[in-house]
């Protein structure tokens, strides 16, 4: 389970140099987020060697498409985690569940692994936490800066839609950040603090 600490060097450098500066969401902040909620999710169920292994991975790499594109940048992205992992001579097996990971992460989700349902949840743990607000305004001058909305209407409408047909799939997550998801949804409906 050797070179993920010179994945890691080559995807953050990667992702440092290669993503447009619009992009204010999907930015390294936002792949340290998920990495750092893996690592909770890792330490909270005990889980351990290749598991843990593979889901830091799939952290780091699971949004490096948007290096290229906004649209299918799972497909992309899974193709340049899969380049990487090849030039550091990584198990061909790993290389597919990684894989399978940051797929897994494409919207609507729909994990089948164990592995898959931490990477989404942690991939959108956001939602069900305090600094949702914050988080979702850099989501919101994102989409405005790639025009995939134009006005503030738009938006609301767009995270009414996405709140309410979104699920987490692990335990944690629903006990833990489902409710404040669900606060989140009531003030946008209610139009409040948003």
């Amino acid at each position: 389970m050797t070179g993920y600490f010179k994945l890691r060097r080559i995807v953050l450098e990667e992702l440092k140099n290669g993503l447009p500066k619009n992009l204010t969401y999907h930015d390294i902040g936002h792949v340290l987020d998920v990495l750092g909620v893996c690592n909770q999710y890792i330490k909270r169920k005990k889980i351990k060697g290749t598991d843990a292994y593979l889901l830091r991975i799939g952290a780091l790499v699971h949004d490096m498409g948007f290096i290229t594109t906004t649209q299918n940048h799972e497909e992309v992205g899974a193709d340049m985690a899969k380049k990487i992992m090849e030039s550091l001579k990584m198990d061909p097996k790993h290389i597919e569940i990684v894989r399978g990971l940051i797929m897994a992460t494409k919207i609507p989700q729909n994990p089948q692994t164990e592995l898959q349902k931490i990477i989404c949840d942690s991939d959108l743990d956001y939602l069900g936490r305090k600094d949702y607000v914050e988080i979702s305004g850099k989501l919101y001058q994102e989409l405005k800066s790639t025009n995939v909305i134009k006005t503030r209407e738009d938006w609301v409408e767009l995270q009414i839609k996405f709140l309410k047909s979104h699920s987490f799939h692990t335990d944690f997550a629903r006990k833990n950040r489902e409710p404040k998801k669900q606060f989140w949804l009531q003030s946008i409906i209610k139009n409040e603090n948003y």
